[in-house]
């Protein structure tokens, strides 16, 4: 009977270690966030003091448009075929952008090695 107290112990520890680890690694360090269109840099916002904004971010007979909110960035409304940026939500991992392939456009924490290209006010 001890042993299996002991042993449900380690597991809820080993679980609670899982589950803050994975939180701990998918929260982002960063807050910088930089939006991008064929490598060139168009905005970059601090997420942590960016005011709540919506952009249009035209591409030839397209647009995006990019909503700030509450410190955190997503792409709201996209018009190509298949809204793959729209349905990624908002950005909230260094580990995967946002991306939209038809409107070549790139919203990406900002990497601290490369520093920052602009600013957006």
């Amino acid at each position: 009977m001890k042993h299996r107290i002991v042993l449900t112990v380690c597991i809820a520890l080993f679980a609670l270690g899982l589950i803050g680890s994975a939180v701990v690694l998918l929260m982002p360090k960063k807050s910088t966030v930089v939006i991008r269109r064929d490598s060139e840099v168009l905005y970059t916002f601090n997420l942590s003091t960016a005011p709540d904004q919506t952009l249009v971010i035209p591409y030839g007979d397209s647009s995006n448009t990019v909503e700030i909110r509450d410190g955190a960035v997503r792409v709201k409304e996209a018009e190509c075929p298949d809204k793959t940026c729209v349905n990624m939500g908002w950005l909230r991992s260094s580990a995967m952008p946002i991306v939209c392939l038809p409107n070549h456009l790139i919203i990406e924490f900002a990497d601290a090695d490369r520093g920052v290209d602009a600013i957006s006010e």
